[in-house]
């Protein structure tokens, strides 16, 4: 008697790792596994993966998922994935990778963006309703075409990080429309990839993947990858989009008035939308709710910031003082609820690596401002999740104009396990978050590969059988005024550093070619 097909595989690559989770038709969650991914920064600003260790991730998450949950591998009816946008994998003729991935938040595109806005700024939002930054696929790949002419003249096929993997789970090559809109050289408006943009970089078309659905059945399971991975041969395979647009649509965002909130390496606030809004502030995509847009405002670093204050700097003056102890997540939110509101005059600015919305500046940097005697690590901690809350309240403030009234916030990420922060965001942002029981991309990811063969009927009802809420957090009145009053102090800090940051890195590149001459 053969195993009953219901469960659903969804597989998210995060930044930092790789996720397998399956569920139930009702939105059970089965079992999951993750695994780390490294980041490699050979050069200050760069930002850069191997596609070889997703793979190795996959193979030992999914291994690892079928083991936790004991699902009967034919039991698996559908496997979908989600990965970060804008991220390109390049390969030859022969399926040779020529390169590491150039990751979403790498910086080193900056002049290639310059002469793309000089150039074709108006242009390039026309067509890709979205304006050129450092972020995204078009400038990387005339990064690569100007520094890198062999690999770029080599290069057969470019994937996306998703599609890359897919692929070695069966052998197929194609995207999605909305991982598509991110690499900035698709045609908004056509549906199809634009030879106007390519053209502008000197880039052949001809590699770029057939677009399908993100709810299409694109493949099976084949031998090899069943042999590495656990899964049955044969099991369909849905080609699956980028994690912000399964995480927005697994925290139930499937109606207009509501929007999501994402505390993670990166923080996002999103909206669903009937019509885009190409303009420069903010960036537009598809979403699977069919016939709608959605509308994103992003700071860089958001649990990138906070793992950035565990390791290289609260860590280091607990380790200096007792080389035996560690700093968890619990003993920073620990520290910093023992910190009024405010942190004692301190300020935080998330630009560890550049900013997005609303500066679109890469050049920008972090900083603590109002430093005294009397800050200690909680004051680190607390004004950091004050600073984050700030600069997503930006992203909201630039959002608000393009969508209907807001009427609820869900609120997704890693970073809502920390209920400090949790109330820090409510307060600054004066929303009410509900949090969904389970809102991450590869949640989402599973959702779609239900929708692809049939266990769901469309997008919309797939989220309200499986979509749950738990909680909510709901802001003080008396710290909503309060935080109205620390984020224009906020603001004012960022106008006046602006022009420093721009000072600073002409003086850090005249160091480098200083200290270079000397070696």
């Amino acid at each position: 008697m053969s195993a009953k097909r219901e469960v659903m595989l969804g597989i998210d690559l995060g930044a930092g790792s790789l996720k397998a989770l399956l569920i139930t038709p009702r939105g059970d969650v089965l079992g999951s596994a993750s695994e780390p991914v490294a980041t490699y920064t050979p050069h200050p600003g760069w930002s850069e993966q191997d596609p070889a260790d997703w793979w190795h991730a996959l193979c030992k998450s999914v291994a690892g998922a079928l083991a936790r949950s004991k699902v009967d591998p034919r039991r698996i009816a559908a496997v979908s994935l989600t990965a970060g946008a804008h991220i390109q994998v390049l390969e030859d003729a022969q399926g040779k990778v020529l390169r590491p991935a150039i990751m979403w938040n790498d910086q080193r595109s900056r002049l290639e963006v310059e002469r793309l806005r000089r150039e074709a700024d108006d242009r390039i939002l026309q067509l890709g309703f979205n304006r050129c930054s450092t972020t995204w696929t078009l400038p990387q790949l005339d990064w690569v075409r100007n520094h890198q002419p062999e690999i770029a003249r080599n290069t057969r096929r470019v994937y996306l990080a998703k599609d890359w993997l897919r692929s070695r789970l069966t052998g197929s090559w194609e995207t999605d429309p909305i991982d598509a809109q991110g690499t900035l050289m698709f045609d908004s408006r056509r549906h199809e990839w634009s030879d106007e943009l390519c053209r502008l970089i000197g880039w052949n078309p001809d590699t770029l993947a057939p677009v399908v659905a993100s709810t299409a059945v694109v493949g099976e399971v084949n031998d090899a990858a069943a042999r590495a991975t656990g899964l049955a041969a044969g099991t369909p395979v849905v080609c699956g989009t980028s994690d912000t647009a399964a995480e927005t649509y697994a925290a139930g965002m499937t109606r207009r008035g509501r929007v999501v909130i994402k505390l993670a390496t990166a923080g996002t606030v999103s909206a669903l939308t009937r019509d885009p809004s190409p303009d420069a502030s903010v960036i537009n995509y598809f979403h699977i709710v069919p016939d709608h847009w959605y509308t994103i405002t992003a700071t860089n670093a958001c649990a990138s910031s906070h793992r950035w204050l565990r390791d290289r700097v609260v860590g280091g003056m607990l380790a200096s003082t007792d080389p035996a102890e560690t700093v968890t997540y619990a003993t920073m939110d620990a520290q910093a609820a023992e910190v009024a509101a405010g942190s004692a005059g301190l300020f935080f600015h998330p630009y560890l690596n550049g900013e997005r919305t609303p500066y679109w500046d890469p050049l920008l940097r972090g900083s603590y401002v109002g430093l005294s005697f009397e800050h200690g690590p909680g004051h680190l901690v607390r004004a950091l999740y004050e600073g984050v809350a700030y600069s997503l309240k930006d992203c909201l403030e630039t959002l608000r104009p393009k969508v209907e009234a807001i009427d609820s916030a869900r609120l997704t990420g890693g970073g809502v396990q920390s209920a400090v922060w949790r109330q820090i965001l409510a307060d600054v942002l004066a929303l009410e978050f509900e949090l969904p029981s389970s809102a991450d991309a590869s949640f989402g990811a599973a959702l779609i590969a239900g929708i692809g063969v049939g266990i769901f009927a469309d997008p919309v009802s797939a989220v309200e059988q499986t979509v749950r809420t738990v909680g909510k957090t709901t802001p003080r009145p008396e710290a909503v005024d309060f935080h109205a009053e620390g984020f224009r102090i906020y603001k004012d800090i960022q106008l006046e550093l602006a022009p420093i940051h721009h000072r600073i890195h002409a003086w850090r590149e005249k160091t480098a070619a200083v200290a270079s001459t000397a070696r």
